[in-house]
């Protein structure tokens, strides 16, 4: 069985959801507090032991290549000025094995995970979603990674969520269950109406897939929404080769969406030392003066 090493990050969606702001700034350089949304799910792959990580981007997203890039008036600026706590910050974004591949037209997600088949080859490879920032003691791509070398089997990261809200997600039904938090899965369900739900584990932004699934999706037609659904791939994947739903239990951050963004940027505000107390003194001000 191949380790797993390589990730790909799929980068090309328009961001309609934060427009005006993503008219010429990509979504996935949006910040939380100070550092790119793409920035998290990086340090997450890295802190997983992933070595290689291809970004597929579309028109219009040049500045996450710049981000990853050395810029080096800026880091001599800051070497000469003393500031070598900044110096450190944006240099640690330079020694990654990041590869950009793009996407010409925005088919849908497993459209995007497909355009990056001569990168990824014969290795099973993990897929990490730009919108979800994970925190756990072990970061969840990792735990996924572990669960594959018991399994061996494709494995899709899961959460329970309010059963109401099963209509924007992917969802799973199970079959049985292997071991704590491991399912097998009878089928995935695209964004079912909630009385039609199989249950409440929804799919979240992390995929450890095997090298099949590319073969698959080649043959996929588009779904919902005229897109080449990754789920619907998986669906068929399931068929032939087991494909098995790891439920996580830490706290997933969903950066998709204008409200969930700013209530991401409070709480890791809030667990940020240089700016905890001001901000927490802010909200309470705030909300007084809301109740005068």
């Amino acid at each position: 069985m191949k380790k797993v090493t390589k990730a790909v990050i799929p980068a090309a969606g328009l961001g309609t959801r934060f427009l005006p702001a993503t008219k010429a700034l990509p979504k996935e350089m949006l910040p939380v507090v100070d550092t790119p949304t793409i920035q998290y799910i990086v340090d997450e792959a890295q802190k997983s032991g992933i070595e290689d990580i291809v970004i597929v981007i579309g028109k219009g997203k040049r500045s996450i290549e710049d981000h990853f890039d050395s810029n080096v008036m800026l880091e001599d600026n800051l070497e000469k000025k003393g500031k070598l706590e900044l110096l450190d910050s944006i240099k640690k974004t330079n020694n990654m094995n990041i590869y950009f591949i793009r996407q010409s037209y925005p088919r849908g997600l497993g459209d995007a995970v497909l355009t990056a088949r001569s990168f990824i080859g014969d290795e099973p490879f993990v897929v990490m979603l730009g919108d979800d920032l994970m925190k756990s003691k072990v970061p969840l791509t990792k735990q996924l990674m572990d669960s594959y070398e018991k399994t061996g089997n494709s494995t899709l990261s899961v959460m329970r969520v309010p059963h109401d809200d099963t209509s924007k997600y992917g969802v799973i039904d199970p079959e049985s269950k292997i071991d704590e938090g491991l399912y097998n899965v009878n089928s995935f369900v695209e964004k079912p109406n909630p009385d039609d739900a199989p249950s409440d584990l929804a799919i979240i932004g992390r995929y450890l897939l095997t090298p099949e699934i590319f073969d698959i999706l080649k043959k996929t037609k588009p779904g919902k929404g005229n897109e080449i659904q990754l789920t619907d791939a998986i669906n068929t994947l399931n068929q032939t080769q087991r494909v098995s739903a790891y439920e996580f239990t830490g706290n997933r951050y969903d950066t998709g969406n204008k409200l969930s963004w700013l209530e991401t940027n409070i709480e890791f505000g809030l667990n940020r030392p240089s700016i905890k107390e001001e901000l927490k003194q802010y909200i309470k001000d705030l909300a007084n003066s809301f109740d005068n």
